[in-house]
């Protein structure tokens, strides 16, 4: 059976074996978007939502799910993260999600990345649902990561 794998002898399922791995600086990054009214964007900006600060809400959530991967995603190591950043950023009838997570360990850190950039877009999505139920989440992807054995990724453009 190839290393590659991710099956025990057995051929289940298992979580990999990371003991034997370096320690080093990871770091993740991703983005998706979610699209939606120009209405429902300008409420938002303004900070005038009905529910109160939906980017403030969003960020936080979006912490928070990177910090809880390994309890939704069945084979993700529980790491300790050095560093979560969410950035918002208002486009054209979409609002574009980022996520940076940083951790020096023994594994990467694009779970976590994914995982707040989609808790991000659909806190946005339940803050906002009242006014706006078309809205779409799209595009979420690994844009880069770096650290580990395998170095540098970079999404091409």
């Amino acid at each position: 059976m190839s290393k590659l794998t991710h099956f025990n002898q057995k051929g289940e399922a298992h979580m990999v074996d990371v003991g034997a791995k370096a320690e080093t600086q990871r770091v993740a990054v991703a983005s998706g978007r979610i699209s939606m009214e120009k209405a429902t964007l300008e409420k938002i900006l303004a900070g005038e939502h009905f529910k109160g600060d939906v980017l403030g809400v969003a960020r936080v959530a979006a912490i928070m799910a990177s910090k809880r991967t390994a309890d939704l995603i069945p084979l993700c190591h529980t790491l300790s993260l050095s560093a979560v950043d969410i950035d918002f950023t208002p486009g054209d009838g979409a609002m574009i999600c980022q996520a940076t997570v940083k951790t020096r360990g023994q594994t990467g850190v694009e779970m976590e990345a994914l995982l707040a950039v989609e808790v991000g877009l659909l806190t946005i999505y339940d803050m906002c649902k009242s006014i706006d139920r078309g809205m779409v989440i799209d595009d979420v992807k690994l844009l880069e990561k770096r650290g580990g054995k395998s170095g540098e990724w970079l999404r091409k453009k």
